[in-house]
């Protein structure tokens, strides 16, 4: 049986990075990209990865560039993992700069449809056809923080892209669902333990949870044969402010 293939964005740091060490270990062939050539020889290295190629995703040619390249190495693309983004400081909305709204949606919205536009168009035209893309949404895509407006406004387009891909790739054998993760204990959440801003003005702690559990789900979506597909999924700390923000 031949050896699943996962492209995995972002794959540097944080989930990304998890996520190709935990797929490499599953037994999958993995492909990653990043800004960063260290971080990438080291996963790389780490993980015993197939591929990992420095990339922008803002920049379509050179996404374009990259799925040539994974398409060169790893042949079939059975899933990608649409998981680059970034965050911006917290800012009132009255206050928020020009500048920073574009950066958040060249990289949150326009390098995840120029990734899932390039996987979408490499599992139409493989044989055989079709494959699965899991776009890395957020909590923030359905409520969002105080002061994260723009991280909110390209999350909650991400989940009008996963449905719009989901109709589209129906013809094709595509599928694609939508992962939401809350406070993940990392280096990125690591200030949480002291207080985040809450929707009352206040600072308080958040909980965060290991990982691993996200994936684990990842991992899960991924197994699931092409006629079956988790839409939406949601892995968070059970009590985190989520539910009931605000």
């Amino acid at each position: 049986m031949q050896q699943k293939a996962i492209v995995i964005t972002g794959g540097t740091s944080g989930i990304g990075h998890a996520a190709a060490i935990g797929f490499a270990a599953a037994g999958w062939s993995v492909a990653i990209c990043g800004r960063r050539a260290d971080k990438l020889a080291a996963a790389q290295k780490e993980g015993k990865l197939a591929l990992a190629e420095t990339v922008d995703v803002t920049d379509p040619a050179a996404v374009a560039g990259f799925f040539g390249k994974v398409r060169g190495n790893l042949g079939h693309i059975d899933v990608v993992f649409n998981n680059a983004g970034a965050f911006a400081p917290a800012t009132n909305f009255g206050d928020l700069a020009i500048e920073t709204w574009r950066q958040m949606v060249d990289v949150n919205l326009n390098g995840a449809f120029y990734t899932a536009r390039e996987a979408f168009r490499a599992m139409r035209e493989q044989s055989p056809q079709g494959g699965r893309i899991i776009n890395n949404g957020s909590i923030s895509a359905h409520a969002p923080r105080p002061g994260a407006a723009s991280y909110t406004a390209t999350k909650h387009a991400i989940t009008g892209l996963t449905k719009a891909i989901s109709l589209d790739g129906r013809a094709f054998n595509i599928a694609c669902g939508q992962i939401d993760i809350g406070n993940t204990a990392s280096a990125m959440t690591s200030t949480m333990s002291s207080g985040s801003l809450q929707a009352d003005g206040s600072i308080r702690p958040e909980p965060t949870f290991n990982l691993q559990h996200v994936v684990d789900a990842l991992i899960y979506m991924a197994n699931l044969p092409l006629d079956a597909n988790v839409q939406f999924m949601t892995v968070m700390a059970t009590t985190m402010p989520y539910i009931g923000r605000g």
